[in-house]
């Protein structure tokens, strides 16, 4: 049985986060753990979300609070630390910088990866894909920590332990695979394997101050005061997923697809949740991205055909649209989907929905949160989307 420790926490205070981390440590097995978890001697690469260049604290990003905490802890097994992180439309380090990262970096002496230098691998046994372009920095450390921050997400409904090392492709190459995947299952089975090329290790989950609704960036903070932990990243985040709202977990794409390939653990009944118990914690008015719902139909050809009519489309709000036309510039079917239409006295958007893959990139990296997802009828009557 996996273990997840989950924890309640309601503080960014650096001081108190840090005692609350090494309770959860010792939860997990204390010194013995850690010193197994980071052998002596180990290049460790912190992998936090910088989606973006926004504020301190802000919950589209990793706490800088949060990311001190775990320096301070692993910082005692390791004396070579470094982090890292490729967005889709800005610059990680001047992300990490505005964010808060790159002070208490500088402060415990962590360096800086560029996630620009890629190295060409292959993966041993993989579940889809073989040959990458992946980041030295996270694929060449011998300790990879997850530092995500748990928040909605348009295409894979969630997104926390498992997603947020999709920033160890650099930003070009994920355009790439949202083209080549636009189906969320294969989507989903990409990032197994990009986790299982990078050896992730552990994660801890940052919930103290989720993101509710149009996430990953536009969404609303949401306070759930928790903070969730553990080696299996798909336990970790089945875990958050039911904190939120999502009971069935296999509703989840990623979740059902570990479940298919048996990647790691994501049933209530093979998850031992140290700490708190989710009930205690659970958000029962936390705004989906997506509704829970699925398709079953004995045929898995008729499921992806009904899974691809139901998907949301991306629409406009002509009020916030500031004719950036960011949106364009992210799209990875540029330039057969958008194209750009006067209303109002100003350039707005507008999709070919017909050639659109639903990757929501456009959505999720629209810098005014002009952009949000609309459930089609078709997916009112089956419950999903």
């Amino acid at each position: 049985m996996e273990k997840v420790c989950l924890l309640r926490h309601d503080s960014y205070d650096v001081d108190s986060l840090e005692r609350k981390l090494r309770e959860g440590f010792e939860m997990l097995g204390g010194e013995a753990y850690l010193r197994k978890l980071i052998p002596a001697g180990s290049r460790v690469l912190l992998k936090p979300n910088l989606l973006s260049m926004v504020e301190k604290g802000s919950p589209v990003i990793t706490h800088y609070a949060m990311f001190e905490a775990v320096i301070r802890i692993v910082s005692e097994y390791s004396d070579d630390i470094s982090f890292g992180d490729s967005p889709g439309s800005s610059d990680a380090r001047k992300a990490a910088e505005k964010g808060g990262l790159i002070e208490v970096a500088d402060r415990y002496g962590v360096k800086f990866a560029d996630f620009r230098d890629e190295v060409h691998v292959e993966l041993d046994d993989p579940i889809m894909f073989r040959y990458w372009d992946v980041a030295r920095a996270p694929y060449e450390a011998d300790v990879v920590i997850s530092l995500p921050k748990l928040k909605t997400h348009a295409m894979m409904y969630y997104t926390g332990a498992v997603k947020n090392q999709f920033g160890c492709l650099y930003g070009s190459q994920k355009a790439v695979w949202h083209t080549k995947q636009p189906d969320p299952m294969n989507f989903a089975k990409m990032l197994l394997d990009l986790n299982s090329l990078v050896g992730t290790s552990f994660a801890i989950l940052d919930g103290i101050v989720a993101m509710e609704g149009n996430g990953p960036r536009n969404g609303t903070p949401k306070r759930l005061d928790s903070i969730i932990m553990g080696e299996d990243l798909a336990a970790v985040d089945s875990v958050a997923v039911r904190l939120i709202g999502y009971d069935k977990v296999l509703h989840v794409p990623f979740l059902k697809a570990v479940r298919e390939t048996g990647w790691g653990k994501v049933m209530p009944e093979d998850i031992e949740v140290l700490g708190e118990t989710i009930d205690s914690l659970k958000c029962d008015d936390f705004k989906l991205s997506r509704s829970a719902g699925a398709v079953n139909f004995l045929s898995p050809k008729l499921n992806n055909l009904i899974g691809s009519l139901t998907a949301p489309d991306p629409v406009v709000i002509d009020e916030k649209c500031i004719s950036c036309r960011m949106c364009d510039e992210v799209c990875p079917r540029r330039p057969d989907v958008i194209t750009f239409v006067e209303r109002n006295g100003k350039k707005v958007p507008k999709w070919d929905y017909s050639k659109c893959i639903r990757c929501f990139c456009c959505q999720e990296l629209c810098p005014k949160g002009a952009i949000v997802t609309r459930r089609k009828l078709i997916g009112k009557l089956f419950r999903v989307g």
